[in-house]
């Protein structure tokens, strides 16, 4: 149960004064829909209104505080004129304009002879001074309301600043005192706020630099934060090694045909991961690790020799895959390896149907398939494995945790080996994988060729065009990546299908198109098409980023670059400098850039270490758009930012470390404080675990 203490703040933001049916979506859309959701909205600057000049000296441009006298109300004389008041103060005199305005309620707000306060940004027109709609219009009596400093916050459509600005203040007078959750010495050395005051600083800053990112209140509020995700992904892991695992030891026999079936030897990288694999496997509580590697490094064999640990052991493996094209990837590397070895692997898609599929199912609950690769469909309720003791989930963040828990549920114990070709900053590592161990593959397979790597501007077309048909005619193929599938009204981007039929006229009908809307069996015939040298250039959308292997592909187009992001750019990137021929990858963009867009592409031309890229698109863009949170099932923090928080994040991890290897029930007193935190920002799962445990 969710503590009493925290009701006011989960209770509907309907309960406050003045959100009725009307506001209340608005806000849902804004920030959320609880009263909560309002105290994490957060400032994204201020407003300075002490400055308190005379009418003659308020200078153009700068916000200012007047006092004046209201001396004639001078109504619109047409549609398209303003509404204007004359004021006044003894050093000369302003109007204030008014678009739009209604006459009864003006002459209500600022009746003639009568004096007001009224702040807003001062201009200078036609050599007279004037304030166009003011912030505030206030009598004297009130003068103190007005001049101070006003928090700034993002709106959105329907709802004035004014509005969030005294929404947000009624919800943190429902913002109760809660019990300290954080280490006394921390918080010393910190010189952190409690929880409470640094609300109050935040959303009534006394200075500008109350509100920024790395102020004592926001950075106690992010820390906070960082310590609920640390501490939940800690409760999650511990409950996983409370879980009773198998033993699973293999006697080498297949992986030994299968490293003698390879063309090279494995890399320093593939050897460290797998023992590290092999060591987990082997331990009696249940293995769950990432194992990351950027494009091209050899996981897909790190893979295949973890699942023939299993297999050796008598029991079976299964590796999935979030697309049909990376499945058959898939099949493609393991099935002439696996073939070496003697065991049969099998491929399970959505695409399998009737007698076909019925056959694939018995063989694999019968125990004949050893390993089966598959997309989501190896899920289904009817999918039986005869002992299934190692599951692998390739391109992690495409699924959520809960379906890695449904595959782990198709055996006893099961072991779970998640990959990622995505490289993840380590900030985001700790904070979307906290609960796995990690192994990192940081070396290319010998022969893998660098990529040259060239940014020039769509202006340039001719010249790319050129120089694919001079490369075509030395033998090449050609990757041309257009980031839509067809024109929408609103778009002015380089659609896939225009593309392709320009490209069709110029090199004939050696030219293909896949993406994302095309038919499983279609695209494939396409993809095999290229694979096997009847295409020369495929037109593609970002469908081809992960699971296409085309050696002999070694040009890469990339329209419209500047949209894409690095770690995207990365991936598709990486489809090229798959053979020994030398590959170039062409970014094409659309002038004139942002700088942020700049960067981005200088990163590319620069350096091919994808974990670098990582770090920097993190820097670039934050931490929800690195992977795409939406689909990523990375956390989305509120409050933290990791590429400004992130120290806040390691000392998070240590101190949630150290609070389970002291009071691993949360039952002291600053245990009970901790559940509340974990409560209090949406953890309520980890608080479960610790009850089911």
């Amino acid at each position: 149960m969710r503590p009493a203490l925290l009701n006011p703040l989960f209770a509907s933001i309907t309960t406050l004064p003045g959100i009725g049916p009307k506001l209340a979506p608005l806000y849902g859309k804004l920030c959320g829909e609880r009263v909560v959701d309002l105290l994490w909205h957060l400032p994204s600057g201020v407003i300075d209104r002490r400055f308190n000049p005379k009418v003659a000296q308020a200078p153009s441009g700068k916000v200012a505080t007047l006092v004046v006298q209201v001396e004639e109300h001078i109504p619109s004389s047409g549609p398209k004129r303003p509404y204007r008041v004359r004021c006044s103060d003894e050093t000369g005199f302003l109007h204030l304009v008014f678009f739009h305005g209604r006459e009864d309620w003006l002459r209500r707000q600022l009746p003639e002879g009568e004096w007001r306060v009224i702040s807003g940004v001062v201009e200078h027109f036609n050599n007279e001074i004037q304030m166009t709609h003011p912030d505030h219009m206030v009598p004297v009596a009130d003068q103190d309301s007005v001049m101070g400093i006003e928090p700034v916050y993002p709106l959105t459509a329907g709802l004035s600043a004014r509005m969030v600005a005294k929404t947000v203040r009624a919800a943190l007078d429902r913002a109760p005192d809660l019990p300290e959750w954080q280490d006394e010495a921390w918080l010393d050395r910190q010189r952190s706020p409690t929880w409470r005051v640094a609300l109050e600083a935040l959303h009534c800053p006394d200075s500008e630099r109350a509100v920024v990112e790395d102020s004592p209140a926001r950075r106690r509020l992010a820390y906070d934060e960082l310590l609920s995700n640390q501490l939940a992904l800690a409760m999650v892991r511990a409950n996983m090694r409370k879980l009773k695992g198998r033993e699973i030891k293999g006697d080498g026999s297949l992986r030994a045909k299968v490293l003698a079936a390879l063309p090279w030897s494995l890399t320093g990288a593939q050897g460290r991961a797998l023992a590290e694999i092999d060591a987990d496997m082997a331990e009696p509580i249940r293995m769950l690790r990432l194992l990351q590697g950027d494009v091209g490094s050899g996981k897909t064999v790190v893979a295949l020799l973890a699942a023939l640990t299993a297999v050796e052991a008598g029991a079976q493996a299964a590796i999935m895959a979030p697309t049909e094209i990376l499945a058959r990837q898939h099949l493609a590397t393991i099935e002439p390896l696996a073939e070496a070895a003697g065991i049969k692997v099998g491929l399970l898609t959505g695409r399998d149907k009737g007698k076909a599929r019925e056959r694939l199912l018995a063989s694999l609950a019968e125990g004949e398939i050893a390993i089966m690769i598959g997309t989501h469909a190896l899920f289904q309720e009817d999918v039986t494995f005869r002992d299934l003791a190692l599951a692998v989930i390739d391109e992690q963040h495409r699924f959520g945790v809960h379906q890695r828990l449904e595959l782990a549920a198709k055996g006893s114990a099961v072991d779970v080996l998640v990959m990622t070709a995505t490289p993840i900053p380590r900030t985001l590592l700790l904070t979307a994988y906290g609960d796995m161990d990690g192994s990192r593959l940081d070396e290319k397979p010998p022969g893998r060729q660098p990529v040259s790597t060239r940014v020039l501007p769509l202006a340039r077309m001719e010249d790319v065009i050129d120089g694919v048909h001079r490369a075509i005619r030395g033998g090449a193929r050609v990757y041309w990546v257009c980031p839509l599938v067809e024109e929408s009204e609103n778009s002015d981007l380089a659609a896939a299908e225009d593309r392709h039929r320009h490209l069709t006229q110029l090199f004939g009908d050696r030219v293909g198109l896949v993406h994302g809307k095309m038919k499983g069996p279609a695209k494939d015939k396409v993809m095999a098409e290229f694979a096997e040298g009847s295409l020369d250039i495929l037109v593609a959308t970002t469908v081809i980023e992960v699971g296409v292997n085309v050696p002999e592909a070694t040009i890469m187009v990339i329209e419209h670059a500047e949209r894409f992001g690095l770690a995207q750019l990365h991936q598709l990137r990486g489809r090229v400098g798959r053979g020994t021929g030398a590959s170039t990858c062409l970014l094409l963009y659309d002038a004139p850039l942002s700088e942020n867009a700049k960067a981005r592409l200088e990163i590319m031309r620069a350096t091919e270490d994808g974990f670098l890229i990582a770090e920097e698109d993190l820097r670039l863009r934050g931490g929800g758009e690195v992977l795409g949170t939406r689909q990523s099932g990375l956390p989305e923090f509120a409050l933290a930012d990791l590429s400004i928080h992130g120290d806040l994040l390691a000392a998070a991890r240590d101190d949630a470390a150290l609070i389970l290897s002291r009071d691993p029930d949360l039952s002291g007193p600053r245990g009970e404080a901790l559940r509340v935190l974990l409560y209090l920002f949406d953890r309520d799962a980890a608080v479960r675990t610790l009850r089911s445990g």
